[in-house]
């Protein structure tokens, strides 16, 4: 499944169960919205993570100014460009593969709801 079929079926959901039970769904590592290095990570309009499928330790943290390894603030980036409900678009970054460890490109697609901005990303 890729990025933005997950992110869209994310919208569809958050839709009709509200906000408390979606992000919940979202973060559970065995839902339907995990899918090995496919996942969710939710965030509010401050950068501070409210949801997220595989690592439930940075749930309430805020990652406003954190950079990747190339010192861009990608988090400021989604905050910026979801500037209204209902903004969707990409945000390129570094990050750690979970799985081989490395810090590889990756590309993430959000789109905001209400005051949420729902994002996956892929390895490239």
């Amino acid at each position: 499944e890729s990025s933005v079929a997950l992110v869209k079926k994310a919208v569809v959901y958050y839709k009709q169960v509200g906000k408390e039970k979606a992000l919940e769904e979202f973060s559970n590592p065995n839902g339907k919205f995990v899918d090995g290095e496919n996942y969710l990570s939710i965030y509010d309009m401050k950068g501070t993570v409210i949801g997220h499928g595989v690592n439930k330790a940075l749930i309430g943290k805020n990652l406003y100014d954190l950079k990747d390894s190339s010192d861009k603030y990608f988090i400021r980036e989604f905050v910026q460009k979801a500037d209204k409900p209902g903004a969707t678009g990409w945000v390129e970054y570094h990050w750690t593969h979970p799985i081989s460890k490395k810090n590889e490109p990756k590309a993430a697609y959000f789109v905001r709801v209400e005051d949420v901005i729902i994002q996956a990303g892929y390895y490239k």
